[in-house]
């Protein structure tokens, strides 16, 4: 194929793809209209221009995409270009390269060979020699352009071989043709020949038929003669036929063998012509072969000369040139060379501006980009504007709507003032009714009766018309109301078409401004391309530049050395310096591309993202329009079903008011008649009274009656008055309602309008933005550019390589860009979820106006109905009203009844038939319902349906409509791989001849190596495509398994969501369950916390009681203490009156005697004593057994409630534990009602929207099929139009034929003539010589000749124009035969397809059966399982609620106990915390007493203490005394000593004194020494009995005191006072003046008499013959204990007066002063605090045993004597048993 035809099919294919777009919107369009006239059947126009907006919305999108398409393939077309002239400017850069290398490497060798050259100065043959040389290089170029123009020539040579030989094989195919084609004929022949064959078998069969049907009839005359004419036929036809067949064979021999010839000649001839063609080139390329050997040989001359001319060369530079001559030819030559690098880069700079120019014509395509969108955004200006306007109308409407219902408000207003007639008009005829009872009461008034009787007739009259009236006024309202209902829809709809609208607007903007960023951002990408590879470019250049500048001037450095050495190595060191250079270069630019690959995966990354980022808003924000459309559907449908219930309910009051006018209007008619039988009567009496009394009472009970039945209906009349009434209330409230939700509408839609406001103000925000963020970018590229000129790299040779790299680049891009298709396949999913939203909405406000139509369509017929009831129910009044005027009252009166009585039961019927329906409609509802349990279970079946029908439909289109678009786009991207693949085809050619010519040129080189490593470069990188192919292609595979497999997984998931949907349904019933017992629970809850209430207050009021008890306890002991205190005063008074006044030693028997006395008397006291003590004890006793009883009980009653009450907390924790997870469990199951609700509520909107897209589906499938058969009906008619000019065609062929027939007859004729005229000289000539006889012969001869030639050429001609006419025949028949055979293959193939199709529809079928059956049992097994789930989790919540209520009962049982046992354990409590008051203040008591004791001792101590020391003191006293008697004793005896010493006589007795004086000192020494130990002992017991007292010793004194008998305790005390060391004397005197000091004060001390005792009430007492005196010390001090911690009241306080001091002041000797001291006590009085509570113990009021007033200054009393403060507190008795004994007891306190 040329070029010409493949821009030509390109033409064509983009013709044919704009046809098909165009039908495709067109069809687009029409199927819309179709679906809008179906679906809607009003706003028509309204639709039509929506439709005509959306297809010029779609055809502008198709432009812009179609213009986005031819933008991008201009903008690879500008790229490859660039690509192209880069790598040619780099080619010849690198051959320019390699020319100046080669130069500088010959100017090397110069220098090296001309190094020891001779300095010559002859500047003109140097110049010459420049001059010769550059004459050389001129030819040299001349000779490779002349070279280049030969291989041209031999190229278009080979081109010309190559045509020749192309149409050599045409012919070739041609002869083949023709052999084809006589190959039919002959078979065509043979066919005509059995064809033949066959109609002379038919014509015989059909002569038989004939014969015998002739046999059969030979009656009918005319029949025969027309078998014998059809015989005649069929013979002239088999003889026609017979000659044809002989002019058939003999034609067909003449023009096989014409046919044979012309093959023939047409052989030779093209053998000929293609021999001589052949051998004319084979001449040419001889010729051009010989030209190339001329060249060749010229080539060898001039590179001989050439080579003679350089051997010249360096002989003239050995010789002429000095090395200064050659520097400063370098310098020239390095100035050229530089000149040159200038002069490319002035080239460079004029392709950047070239460049830059491109990028202008960019920009400018850019410009005109953003005309388009202004264009769009005037657009869309536009559509706002015509939304705006539609927003006025809709105001308008509004305003129409506000009017509307001012009128019905003032319609309402005019009904109440009429209803209030109608009451007043009620009340006027309940008044007249009145009158009228009295009238019959009352005898009659003729001429009154009459006025008032027409007076009542006039009112009547007044009534029905206002009733007239007021049914008028009624339909009226209800029209308006209808009408309102009507625009109110109407409002609904535009409403919604205009939110449509705004929508479509809103998604259209942000397509636009999506587009629009995606079209900046691709051209920001592609300039930011363009001016890297611009600066990369300039950079290697200057790099380069710089790079041969600085060799340059070390070659220039190094040839000014001296040595060739030096030279040798600068050079090598140079060129290694040049190489390293090269590869850093390369290394750099790898790097660079590397940074640059690296920036662009970043910057599409963030681009990527960024789109993702905005798609995910843009979703979101689709998302929450949609939800709040859903919102505002739901709203609506609502509202409409409200509005129909209003409306049903006005039906209902209207059919009511109805029935109550036409009772209405019987009653006044049964009042009229009542009235005209009044009258009658009224006339009767007067006529007849006698007669007509028994007539007339009966007529009277009769009106009666009747009248009761008025009032009843009256009453009820009322009641439905005041029904109306709330009814209309509510009307006028819904009203309210709609003019509030119109007002919300209102809202909505100014919201909306700002919302696009605000949208409008962020879109030019956005604008602005992107405007200029272009301009930052378009400076920042003038920056770069002006920065940009440091550094530069070389750039490759092998565009062949720069393109493979480049696919490699893009495969790795793909490889590497895989995350970036996921993302972009996600953002398709998002898109394609957005417009799926889209939908939605779209069908969701489609419904919604569906539905107000349909209500406005009810709405109107139920008004034309009732329009009709009423004009039929006026007929029929008007019809009673001319009956009732008719004169046979009576009988129209029975008749009336009559009819009643059969109305009635017609009511009565139609109300069975009513309550019939409603069972009905009952039964058809759960009906319905078990429907949508089946539509339920077969919609997953739907949804498969659903997804094959969309793969067909998919499908359908694609090889319907996409084919096409597919097709083209094929075909444009192999035209373009193509394209691509011939550039790069061509410049591997170029670069493989480069490198040929290389190779050709410079044999020393080593370029084959090069070529060879290139070539295995590309082999390599074939191989990783491939590799990179087979990758690709495996990612592929695993995408679509992936793909499958998702498939299958949406399949499970399916199920998995119809099972969640079975549990969510069965969760939703227990959780219900749940529910009720958890209200349950909780009301029970509620009721036991009342209960806890109550109980709290009963405990409340049961310790209040307890608080009294208490109260009247204490009083109750108070008053009896009360009787204990005479006894206590008479043994007081006893006590008092028995104290004797101490008596003098002198008289001891008379003391003695009163002693006895005394102690008699004591003892009867003492034994009265006791018997109060026992009682006390018993008491005592009992009350601790019953204390240790009841604690012992409140242990237990604690001990048994602690872990009642823990178990009861326990319990309630975990209730409430269980409450709260069930709390919790409630929550979720809610939360997933919710959202499995929600879930549901999608799926079903999702399952509308898949049925209605079945339903287009299958509308699609019926418009396709009619297409189909419409198209087919074309080929039809083509395919006959084909036939037609086949025919024709025919035609015209045999006409041709014809005419070639005549032609070569003429061409006979005319060769036969000039045969003849030949023959004729021949003649002339002979006849000339011979005869004239013979010529005429010889020309009658000859004239009879022509004749019979004449005749047989007509012959000829006529069987020629027959077989032709059997030729044509023949071939129609043919076609005829090959039509019938193609119908029948045709008819065949189709039965075979219907065959097929209908087993595949069978096996689909049954297939589908098969699997319907399965879904059956399936479903039936998942019933089952459901069933058995449901009966389970029933028996389970039953089994569950059984045990919550049997827990709930135990629970409030144990409440209750709990309850019962926490009100005896909160007594118990306060009863132990009572006790344990009353202990702690016995404790406290004890622990004061103990202190008290330990004070005591701490004061004996220290009083024993201050004797020792007294006593010590003493001792010094005496040892004084004694050291003075001594001084006193040495003075006397050294007066003696003085007075003997005369005397000689007495100097014995001097020695004697001497020596007793020694003794004396001795002794003295030894007293000192006693008194030394005596005091360090004492030191030792000061410091060793500091708080230490011997309890041993003390003890024993005493009890042996108490132990010994009364009568003996004398002796008893002396042994005591010896051992203490006290004198005889001082014993007897102390024992004379107080004999009963001691035991008396024992005895009050320990046996409590006086006041020591405490009264407690006196019971019968057990005689004891022990005495006080023998009991123990131990058992006294605890008796003493056991008093003093008694609670008891008050004695009466005795006297310090009437006690008598125990002993008086003794007669005392100066010397026993001291000692006495201790033993002198007197007695005390007890004082008691007037303290009533018995829970606390009085104060102790302990006796003090010392008298304050005691002698000396270290006097001291006995412990127990001391009286205790008043201040201490005292406490209760511990509870003692009466078994242990007091020993036992004080060694416990002891311890303690």
């Amino acid at each position: 194929m040329d070029f010409g035809d493949v821009i030509w099919s390109q033409q064509e294919i983009n013709r044919l793809s704009n046809e098909v777009s165009r039908l495709e919107s067109e069809v687009d369009h029409w199927m819309l209209i179709a679906q809008s006239s179906r679906v809607q059947g009003t706003n028509n126009a309204d639709q039509s221009e929506i439709c005509k907006l959306q297809n010029i919305i779609k055809e502008l999108k198709q432009n812009l995409s179609q213009d986005i398409d031819e933008h991008q393939h201009e903008l690879s077309v500008l790229q490859d270009a660039h690509r192209q002239k880069l790598a040619e400017i780099s080619r010849r850069h690198w051959e320019e390269l390699s020319e100046y290398e080669e130069r500088i490497e010959e100017l090397e060798n110069q220098l090296q060979q001309g190094g020891a050259g001779i300095e010559i100065t002859d500047h003109s043959k140097i110049s010459n020699l420049q001059k010769n040389i550059q004459i050389l290089q001129t030819e040299k170029l001349e000779d490779t352009q002349n070279m280049k123009e030969l291989e041209d020539k031999v190229k278009n040579l080979n081109e010309k071989l190559s045509s020749v030989e192309n149409e050599n094989k045409i012919l070739l195919n041609e002869r083949e043709l023709v052999k084809m084609e006589n190959s039919q004929i002959t078979q065509e022949y043979e066919g005509l020949k059995s064809e033949f064959i066959k109609l002379q078998n038919y014509v015989a069969e059909q002569e038989t038929l004939l014969k015998e049907q002739g046999k059969k009839l030979p009656l009918m005359t005319s029949s025969e003669e027309e078998v014998l004419r059809l015989q005649q036929a069929l013979l002239d036809a088999e003889k026609e036929i017979m000659r044809l067949n002989t002019l058939n064979q003999e034609e067909l021999q003449k023009k096989l063998a014409s046919l044979q010839h012309k093959n023939e000649d047409i052989t030779s001839a093209s053998i000929e012509d293609t021999n001589l063609e052949l051998n004319q080139l084979r001449q040419e390329l001889e010729r051009k072969e010989n030209e190339l050997k001329e060249s060749i040989t010229e080539r060898a001359t001039l590179t001989a000369e050439l080579e003679e001319l350089d051997k010249q060369n360096q002989e003239t530079m050995q010789h002429m040139f000095t090395l200064k001559e050659q520097l400063s030819k370098q310098h020239t030559e390095a100035d050229s060379t530089i000149n040159q690098l200038k002069l490319d880069i002035a080239f460079e700079r004029r392709k950047v501006s070239e460049v830059e120019a491109e990028k202008m014509e960019m920009s400018k395509e850019l410009e005109t980009q953003k005309s388009k969108m202004n264009h769009c955004t005037f657009a869309l200006n536009d559509l706002h504007m015509s939304n705006q306007e539609l927003q006025h109308n809709i105001k308008d409407l509004q305003e129409q709507l506000k009017k509307s219902q001012d009128c019905n408000l003032n319609n309402k207003k005019e009904i109440a003032e009429l209803k209030q007639n109608l009451k007043q008009k009620e009340e006027e005829l309940s008044v007249s009714q009145n009158e009228l009872t009295k009238i019959i009461n009352q005898e009659p008034n003729s001429n009154s009766q009459d006025l008032s009787l027409k007076e009542r007739e006039a009112e009547i009259a007044k009534l029905n018309k206002d009733i007239s009236e007021n049914k008028q006024l009624n339909q009226n309202l209800e029209k308006s109301v209808s009408d309102l209902k009507m625009e109110n829809g109407k409002l609904l709809a535009v409403c919604e078409e205009l939110k449509q609208q705004l929508h479509e607007a809103f998604a259209e903007k942000n397509k636009v401004s999506l587009e629009k960023d995606t079209m900046l951002e691709a051209l920001k990408m592609e300039k930011g391309q363009l001016e890297t590879e611009l600066s990369q470019t300039e950079k290697r250049l200057l790099e380069q530049a710089q790079k041969y500048e600085q060799t340059i001037e070390d070659l220039s450095n190094a040839r000014n050395m001296n040595t060739n050495a030096l030279q040798l190595e600068h050079e090598r060191l140079v060129k290694c310096n040049q190489e390293r250079d090269f590869e850093i270069a390369e290394l750099k630019r790898n790097i660079e591309q590397m940074e640059a690959d690296h920036e662009e995966t970043k910057e599409m990354l963030t681009t990527s993202l960024g789109g993702q980022k905005q798609l995910t808003e843009l979703i979101k924000e689709k998302e929450v329009f949609v939800e709040k459309f859903k919102n505002r559907a739901l709203e609506l449908q609502q509202e409409l079903e409200e509005y129909v219930k209003d409306s049903k309910k006005h039906e209902i009051l209207r059919q009511n008011l109805e029935e109550k006018d036409k009772s209405l209007a019987a009653m006044k008619e049964e009042n009229n008649h009542l009235k005209e039988e009044i009258e009658r009567l009224k006339d009767q009496q007067s006529r007849s009274p006698p007669v007509a009394e028994p007539k007339t009472l009966d007529i009277i009970t009769e009106l009666e009656a009747e009248i009761t039945q008025l009032h009843v209906i009256k009453n009820n009349l009322e009641e439905e008055i005041k029904l109306h009434k709330k009814t209309i209330e509510d009307q006028s409230q819904n009203t309210v309602q709609l003019q509030q939700s119109l007002q919300e509408h209102k809202r909505e839609i100014d919201e909306s309008k700002f919302q696009y406001e605000q949208m409008n103000v962020t879109h030019e925000k956005l604008f602005l933005e992107k405007d200029e963020e272009i301009k930052s970018l378009q400076k920042t590229i003038e920056q770069i550019k002006t920065q940009l000129h440091n550094e530069r790299h070389v750039f490759q040779t092998d565009s062949s390589d720069l393109f493979q790299e480049t696919k490699a680049q893009t495969l790795n891009g793909e490889n590497g860009n895989e995350k970036h298709d996921l993302s972009k396949s996600e953002i398709e999913r998002l898109v394609k979820g957005i417009k799926e939203r889209e939908k939605e909405i779209k069908l969701l406000n489609e419904k919604n106006v569906v539905l107000t139509q349909q209500i406005d369509h009810l709405s109107k017929d139920q008004v034309g109905k009732l329009t009709q009831i009423i004009q039929e129910k006026d007929f029929e009044i008007q019809a009673l009203h001319a009956s009732i005027s008719s004169s046979s009252y009576r009988q129209d009166v029975l008749y009336l009844r009559q009819q009643l009585q059969a109305y009635a039961m017609e009511r009565e019927q139609v109300l069975a038939v009513l309550s019939e329906k409603t069972r009905e409609n009952s039964q058809l509802k759960t009906e319905y319902h078990k429907i949508m349990d089946m539509v339920a279970a077969k919609e997953t079946a739907l949804m498969k349906l659903q997804e094959e029908n969309q793969k067909l439909s998919n499908r359908f289109e694609s090889s319907s409509q996409d084919m096409f678009r597919e097709t083209i786009q094929n075909l444009s991207r192999i035209i373009r791989e193509k394209d691509i693949e011939i550039d790069a085809l061509s410049q591997k050619c170029q670069t493989l001849l480069t490198v040929l010519q290389t190779s050709n040129i410079g044999t020393d080189s080593g370029s084959g190596g090069v070529n060879s490593n290139q070539f295995e470069e590309l082999l390599q990188e074939r191989d990783k495509l491939k590799q990179q192919v087979k990758k690709m292609e495996e990612w592929k595979q695993q995408v679509m398994t992936t793909v499958q497999n998702m498939q299958h997984e949406s399949a499970h998931l399916q199920e998995e969501l119809h099972k969640l949907q079975a549990q969510i349904s069965v969760d939703s019933d227990s959780s219900s369950k749940l529910q009720m017992d958890y209200n349950g629970l909780i009301q029970s809850y509620e009721q036991n916390e009342k209960k806890m209430k109550s109980f709290s207050q009963e405990l409340a009021q049961v310790q209040h009681r307890i608080g009294q008890l208490h109260n009247t306890k204490d009083l109750l002991l108070g008053k009896l203490d009360m009787v204990t205190p005479p006894l206590l005063m008479a043994s007081s008074v006893s006590q008092a009156s028995d104290i004797p006044s101490s008596t003098p030693p002198e008289i001891v028997s008379d003391a003695s005697k009163l002693l006895q006395q005394e102690l008699e008397q004591l003892k009867k006291i003492l034994q009265e004593k006791d018997v109060t003590i026992r009682i006390l004890k018993e008491n005592n006793q009992r009350l601790s057994d019953s204390m240790a009883a009841t604690s012992e009980l409140e242990r237990k009653g604690q001990k048994d409630t602690d872990p009642e009450m823990k178990q009861i907390k326990g319990k309630c924790d975990v209730f409430q534990k269980s409450l709260r997870e069930k709390d919790l469990l409630i929550k979720s199951k809610s939360d997933q009602l919710l959202s499995v609700s929600e879930n549901l509520s999608n799926k079903e909107n999702e399952n509308e929207l898949l049925k209605q897209a079945v339903t287009n589906l299958k509308e699609r499938n019926l418009i396709l099929e009619m297409d189909i058969c419409t198209l087919k009906e074309e080929n039809e008619k083509i395919v006959a139009k084909c036939r037609e000019k086949e025919t024709e065609f025919r035609a015209l062929q045999e006409t041709n034929m014809q005419f070639s027939m005549m032609l070569k007859e003429r061409e006979f004729e005319s060769h036969s003539i000039k045969e003849k005229a030949l023959a004729f000289e021949k003649l002339l000539k002979e006849k000339e010589q011979g005869k004239m006889g013979e010529l005429n012969h010889l020309l009658n001869e000859v004239k009879s000749m022509q004749e019979k030639a004449v005749s047989f050429q007509q012959e000829r001609d006529q069987v020629m124009l027959a077989l032709k006419q059997k030729q044509m025949e023949s071939s129609a028949l043919q076609n005829e035969v090959q039509h019938l055979r193609d119908k029948e293959q045709r008819l065949n193939q189709e039965l075979e397809r219907l065959r097929n199709h209908l087993l595949e529809m069978e096996d689909s079928y049954t297939q589908e059966a098969l699997a319907a059956e399965d879904r059956e049992t399936k479903l039936r097994k998942k019933v089952m399982v459901l069933e058995e789930k449901l009966v389970s989790s029933s028996t389970a919540v039953e089994n569950a609620s059984h045990q919550a209520s049997l827990q709930v009962e135990s629970l409030q049982e144990q409440l209750n106990l709990v309850s019962r046992q926490r009100d005896e354990t909160v007594l118990q409590l306060t009863m132990s915390q009572d006790q344990v008051k009353q202990y702690a203040l016995s404790l406290a008591n004890l622990q004061m007493v103990l202190e008290q004791f330990q004070q005591e001792e701490k004061a004996m101590y220290s009083a024993e203490l201050e004797k020792h020391q007294k006593q010590t003191a003493e001792w010094k006293k005496k040892a004084e005394k004694l050291e003075g008697r001594v001084e006193s004793l040495q003075e006397s005896l050294e007066e003696a000593n003085a007075a003997l010493d005369a005397a000689s006589r007495l100097t014995e007795q001097l020695d004697l004194k001497e020596e007793q004086i020694e003794d004396l000192r001795k002794q003295g020494e030894i007293k000192q020494e006693m008194l030394e130990d005596a005091q360090n002992k004492l030191m030792n017991l000061i410091n060793s009995t500091e708080g230490k007292v011997d309890k041993v010793l003390m003890r024993n004194l005493f009890i042996g005191h108490f132990h010994t008998p009364k009568n003996k305790r004398h002796e008893v005390l002396r042994l005591m006072g010896s051992i203490l060391g006290i004198k005889k004397e001082e014993l007897d005197q102390l024992l004379s003046e107080d004999q009963k000091g001691v035991t008396r004060w024992m005895t009050g001390w320990l046996g409590g008499g006086g006041a020591g005792s405490k009264s407690v009430p006196s019971t019968p007492i057990r005689p004891t013959n022990q005495s006080v005196f023998n009991s123990s010390f131990s058992e006294l001090f605890v008796k003493f204990l056991e008093t003093e911690s008694r609670p008891n009241l008050p004695l009466p306080t005795l006297s310090v007066h009437d006690m008598k001091p125990l002993g008086a002041a003794g007669i005392c000797n100066p010397s026993s002063s001291r000692s006495s001291s201790h033993t002198e006590t007197a007695g005390s009085g007890t004082s008691r605090r007037p303290d009533a509570n018995p829970f606390l113990a009085p104060r102790s009021a302990a006796v003090p045993l010392i008298t304050p007033t005691s002698l000396g200054a270290g006097g001291s009393g006995h412990l127990l004597m001391k009286s205790l403060s008043d201040a201490l507190p005292t406490f209760t008795p511990l509870p003692v048993l009466p078994d242990a004994s007091a020993g036992a007891v004080l060694k416990d306190l002891l311890k303690q």
